[in-house]
């Protein structure tokens, strides 16, 4: 009986430890993966690095820009090229410095996600078709040689030269010869679409001098390092997919000096099962004590660390609410029990040592519309109005004019957002008519606040981006096709727009059905 007790404890306590391991593990093989990433990255130093969100975003500490590639777009017989994820600001941002390097991850058993197997080959083969189309419709030819060509303000090219310009599907070989041709066949209507969104294809076509191509790199990948050839001597412009964790199926047991720890494929991915409330920025700013304190502390330093930030966000009047742990999805096996549980902070230290916020904080302007798209991390942004759709209040300047709607994610509300439009509407129209510029805010500056600065710009401009208050509106039938056109003139100034489909669903009804529509 003594020994039955004893093994119970011993069980309990081989659950407790390994519960509390789960971060350090997640963390620690994210470290030991952003170290590959950086040894790329140093072959090609002159090239930006980009992290596809939001599992990425985890693997260095020295991304350039960030974009949104879904492996879903990707997945066998669901192939997609998709309008409101066009993420033209790659291309650019590869056009102006020669290529680029994307990194993500996968905890699937893959060497890539299916973002970067079939997703972003699909994205650059649509982008190449469309540019040559353009040049051959304006009497412009693509070409290699720069100084072949010139371009004046107006980004009209004479390019008197015809060379190659390389419009194929590029796939990696372990994507079936089916698969391709499958995906081929589909290539001329995501041409057609992406043609007919009112994309800004010129300024792409003037800036990209060499068609896109997706090259791959994994921790599998052979690369003589004195053989590494120079990312201008190619004669296209090389997106470097670079997939950053070991391809294991299986969870690997690693030991250093001090610590033994379980290695996890594709760790970034799901942050909000295991990071309890910490975000790759904070990570990285306490990643030497995070990894080298071990994993008996770790829950409890990054406890510290995000209730710190917490406070010093809420000092300063941006929106700081209190970290809840999601149940947690466990990572080396589904024998764990689950819990929700949330932050212990009455014994923490909440001392702030100072330093900037943790996240890069972003205004972006549609344009010269007066509205403007930004996170509740903001603190006290120069505009006139704030229309706050984030869940908790905003501690706002008394000089805003101010409204608060606590809209819900389409995950727990399918109606939250559809409720709450007439109001935004009603209150973009009362402060736009007046000259007052607007900034239309939510926890992230991705999904809600697009959606409503999506129904604003429907509602109050016409097609052109000039305010009308609704008068285009009420003479248009707005089609599921318009509602995508406008939302591509969204995410061509706010970057990082990721809108779920539950909540444009809501937008849709709203907008052709109005304020006659009801939630019940």
């Amino acid at each position: 009986m003594e020994g039955e007790r004893l093994s119970i404890y011993k069980a309990a306590r081989s659950i407790k430890k390994k519960q509390n391991s789960t971060l350090y593990n997640a963390l620690r093989s994210i470290y030991e993966d952003s170290i590959f990433v950086g040894e790329i990255f140093q072959l090609w130093p002159e090239l930006p690095l980009v992290a596809n969100l939001r599992c990425g975003l985890w693997y260095s500490s020295k991304f350039h820009s960030t974009c949104y590639f879904k492996s879903t777009d990707g997945h066998n017989n669901n192939w997609s090229f998709n309008t409101s994820r066009l993420n033209l600001h790659v291309a650019l941002l590869a056009a102006q410095k020669g290529g680029c390097i994307i990194v993500d991850s996968t905890r699937k058993g893959k060497r890539f996600p299916d973002s970067m197997s079939k997703t972003i080959p699909i994205w650059a083969c649509v982008l190449n078709w469309s540019i040559q189309n353009y040049c051959n419709m304006m009497d412009m030819v693509p070409v290699k040689d720069t100084e072949s060509n010139t371009c004046n303000a107006n980004a009209e090219c004479t390019k008197p030269v015809s060379l190659d310009w390389d419009c194929s599907l590029h796939l990696p070989l372990w994507v079936s010869k089916t698969e391709k041709a499958s995906i081929e066949a589909r290539l001329e209507g995501w041409i057609r679409q992406l043609e007919a969104s009112g994309a800004d294809i010129a300024s792409l076509a003037a800036s990209l001098k060499k068609p896109l191509r997706p090259l791959w790199i994994s921790q599998k990948s052979v690369i003589w390092l004195n053989e590494v050839p120079d990312h201008d001597s190619w004669d296209f412009t090389p997106i470097i997919l670079v997939s950053a964790s070991s391809s294991s199926s299986v969870f690997q047991q690693r030991t250093s000096s001090q610590f033994s720890w379980t290695y996890i494929p594709g760790a970034g991915d799901d942050e909000e099962s295991w990071a309890r409330g910490l975000t790759p920025n904070l990570f990285w700013n306490h990643a030497y004590d995070l990894i080298n304190l071990g994993p008996d502390l770790c829950n409890q330093n990054v406890a510290e660390i995000v209730e710190k930030d917490r406070v010093y966000r809420a000092q300063r009047g941006q929106n700081a609410p209190q970290v809840t742990i999601k149940p947690q999805k466990c990572l080396e096996s589904s024998d764990q029990p689950s819990s929700v549980e949330s932050l212990q902070i009455e014994h923490l230290n909440l001392k702030y040592d100072g330093g900037s916020p943790t996240e890069d904080c972003k205004l972006f302007w549609l344009g010269l519309t007066n509205i403007s798209v930004g996170t509740t991390q903001l603190g006290a942004p120069e505009v006139d109005c704030i229309l706050n759709c984030d869940k908790e209040m905003l501690m706002s300047n008394p000089s805003h004019v101010y409204l608060h709607l606590p809209i819900m994610n389409s995950k727990y509300d399918r109606f939250s957002l559809l409720s709450n439009l007439p109001s935004a509407v009603d209150f973009a129209r009362s402060n736009l008519t007046r000259g007052k510029t607007l900034l239309v805010c939510c926890h992230d500056g991705e999904d809600i606040s697009i959606c409503v600065s999506l129904v604003i710009l429907i509602s109050l401009f016409d097609d052109q981006g000039l305010f009308d208050n609704g008068r285009s509106f009420k003479e248009t039938q707005i089609t599921k096709w318009e509602m995508r056109r406008r939302l591509v003139f969204v995410c061509k100034y706010v970057t990082n727009a990721r809108p779920s489909r539950g909540n444009l669903k809501q937008v849709y009804s709203f907008l052709n059905r109005g304020e006659r529509y009801s939630a019940s």
